[in-house]
């Protein structure tokens, strides 16, 4: 799968080093049942009219607690994947707050925190896409799917990582013809107003962080002060805690 996923990517222009870092997120999300995140994102990619695969992420304001990036036209899992290799090549001293606009596609949010957190920081990351979601009594559609993904290192290994889109699917499932594009709205049923909130903060939330930047992400990466991690899975045993494989 991968050796098929790499000669693709090459295929449409991508380093061996690039579509390696692509060909790692795609298959990851197919191994783990996020198929719309998948090797169907390749495909994705190949219709984009703007794909430059030789485009490279900047980073415009480096500051001890902030750091501003600029995708300048390079796919955003590429983005997300070098400002995680920057945090851990030199992580905060306490905390840090990373914003990127012109970043997009974002793929699995998870994905990059947990490697955050696969080395002892803290992460909290979310970012926006096309607008997809209406209010749940219905109108225009006002928000992106935004999904939000924590992660949560722990001495023992395992990190606990809670990743949830805010619709009742993600376009992933749209491409994986799991879902009609139609019938996407916020997850909740009754209460599907409190995901429609979270989408609409989350929305404003990147925007106002990244002005007049198109599509963006925004990451909270911080060290930890204590370890609550091995105490909340004495607490959960017998429950699947979020993030496990």
């Amino acid at each position: 799968m991968r050796d098929e996923a790499l000669a693709r990517l090459e295929a449409l222009g991508f380093s061996p080093a690039d579509a390696a870092v692509l060909a790692d997120h795609f298959v990851d999300a197919e191994e783990h049942g996020r198929i719309g995140h998948g090797l169907v994102r390749i495909d994705f990619l190949a219709r984009r009219p703007d794909l430059d695969p030789s485009a490279r992420p900047l980073r415009v304001i480096a500051e001890p607690g902030y750091e501003r990036w600029n995708g300048n036209g390079a796919v955003g899992y590429l983005v997300l994947n070098t400002i995680v290799e920057a945090q851990l090549a030199d992580p905060p001293a306490t905390a840090r707050l990373i914003v990127a606009g012109h970043t997009f596609p974002t793929g699995v949010l998870g994905y990059w925190a947990r490697k955050l957190a696969d080395e002892g920081l803290v992460a909290a990351v979310t970012a926006t896409s096309n607008r997809r979601l209406a209010h749940p009594d219905g109108g225009e559609k006002l928000a992106g799917t935004n999904p939000l993904a924590i992660a949560i290192p722990s001495s023992d290994g395992r990190p606990v990582v809670a990743d949830v889109s805010m619709g009742n699917f993600t376009y992933g499932d749209v491409l994986a013809g799991r879902a009609e594009e139609n019938d996407l709205a916020p997850f909740g049923g009754d209460q599907a107003h409190k995901a429609f909130a979270l989408a609409v903060g989350l929305q404003l939330l990147v925007d106002a962080l990244t002005p007049d930047d198109g599509f963006g992400a925004v990451l909270l990466v911080a060290n930890p002060l204590a370890d609550p991690v091995p105490a909340f899975r004495e607490l959960a045993v017998g429950v699947r805690v979020p993030g496990d494989r």
